[in-house]
């Protein structure tokens, strides 16, 4: 019986041995060597044109069946849930008194309807957060073949269902396995090219090979992912001595921008796997890694990045000013720290295309690694990057205004909603400035300024 089974167990190993040849030979040629070389083969953007015509082809489908049933297939558009209109404190109060009141504002005293309007602005936050819902997923109209990414998608066909399953083989069984092959590809690369090159000698040749290996291995990495990216404006792309400073959707950001250029990465030191990456990024090129005792230090936060941007042969540095992730359709409040350093900003707009997969990571709800195997298990990761024209600080601008400024221009380029609200409201209570802040509008409003009760 052995002697029967010999040559098939050998027979076995030979189609194992050869599958894997070729599975590795097709990757190293159509994969790996162009991202060293940092060209495209154009197969990836023909996967992207194939499934949009197959995503407009299901929503085709799907909106056949809904008119034949009569069914509501899409929501109507709202900007909220509150439909208001932008009115001033005293405005509104005004009309609340005048419907219920013959008392109008020229009388400094409190009215008992006065409180309504703060209740009804309670309710209204409550009902339409603008901060909470920066922080879920944003519903897409059409159905991308992941998941119903609409509630109201219940009208799919047998065509539909069959070619769901169809992706999902495709995805787990093919697509999975070959990023998660090209991601340790990618970041054992990264871990051995960078430890070589940090035992050479500082100086131009080492800063060249670090460069190089830096792009490779960011590059394969982005292959990981399938990620189709389209850069404008490259012109503008940050300079040694400055700061990059982007709005945040996920982690990915760092491999997005990474990819086109070099940049020296801001972060807290951590362990395990990401600890390795760390120490041996830092022997090639000077990140700027702090210790978690450090990270709430602002004067040495602020000390170190200054003594880097006054290097003009270093890295511009990459920083992402909201300190958490937005979903993609907004920015929120820019942190002042970094616009407090006396250097050029280049601002970078980041706006991810939803339809091939949700690339916001919502660190409440998914752990790193599960969030990473979300992205390679989807379609693709479809982005666009817009260099903006560097920035200074103005005559008399404080470090407040110069972030809002910039941030105002990423927010318009990426076609994103600019919001005043601190992205940290997700974890943290309301601070009492805020609530402060209503209060002395309110009295302001009773008692007028103090110039003008001088003159009463």
């Amino acid at each position: 019986m052995g002697f029967f089974l010999f040559p098939f167990d050998s027979l076995i190993c030979i189609l194992l041995g050869i599958s894997f040849t070729v599975w590795f030979t097709l990757l190293l040629v159509f994969i790996i060597v162009p991202a060293i070389f940092g060209v495209s083969l154009g197969i990836r953007k023909l996967y992207m044109k194939t499934l949009l015509k197959i995503f407009k082809w299901a929503t085709l489908r799907i909106e056949r069946g809904a008119k034949e049933k009569n069914h509501l297939l899409y929501k109507p558009y709202t900007n909220g849930i509150i439909a208001k209109e932008p009115m001033s404190l005293e405005e509104e109060i005004k009309e609340i008194r005048g419907s219920g009141s013959s008392k109008d504002l020229s009388s400094p005293e409190f009215e008992m309807s006065d409180i309504f309007y703060f209740c009804r602005k309670g309710v209204e936050s409550i009902m339409d957060d603008e901060v909470t819902k920066r922080f879920s997923p944003e519903e897409l109209e059409s159905w991308n073949l992941l998941t119903r990414s609409n509630y109201n998608f219940q009208h799919i066909s047998l065509r539909l269902t069959v070619l769901w399953g169809l992706g999902l083989l495709i995805r787990y069984c093919f697509l999975l396995p070959l990023r998660v092959t090209l991601a340790f590809t990618g970041v054992g690369l990264l871990v051995v090219g960078t430890t070589m090159v940090g035992i050479l000698p500082n100086g131009r040749f080492k800063n060249f090979l670090s460069e190089k290996v830096h792009l490779m291995c960011y590059r394969i990495c982005v292959r990981a992912l399938t990620a189709i990216i389209t850069y404008h404006d490259s012109e503008n792309k940050p300079k040694n001595g400055g700061i990059c400073v982007a709005n945040h959707t996920s982690p990915i950001d760092v491999i997005i921008l990474a990819s086109d250029g070099c940049y020296a990465m801001v972060g807290q030191v951590h362990g395990g796997l990401m600890g390795i990456i760390q120490r041996s990024m830092v022997k090639a090129c000077p990140h700027i890694w702090f210790e978690r005792s450090e990270v709430k230090d602002r004067n040495l936060v602020a000390k170190r990045l200054s003594d880097h941007v006054e290097d003009k042969t270093k890295l511009p540095i990459l920083i992402f000013p909201e300190g958490t992730c937005i979903n993609n359709t907004s920015v929120m409040m820019f942190k002042k720290g970094s616009f407090e350093i006396g250097t050029t900003m280049y601002p970078v707009a980041i706006k991810y295309d939803p339809r091939f997969g949700d690339a916001f990571w919502n660190s409440s709800k998914f752990g790193m690694v599960s969030y990473l195997l979300r992205m390679m298990s989807s379609w693709a990761i479809v982005c666009s990057v817009w260099y903006l024209p560097p920035v200074t600080r103005e005559e008399g601008e404080d470090a407040v205004q110069f972030a809002n400024r910039v941030k105002s221009a990423i927010a318009r380029q990426g076609g994103l909603v600019d919001l005043l609200w601190d992205g940290g409201l997700k974890r943290e209570k309301v601070k009492g400035t805020f609530k402060e802040e209503q209060q002395k509008l309110y009295s302001k409003m009773l008692v007028g300024n103090p110039e003008d009760r001088s003159r009463s």
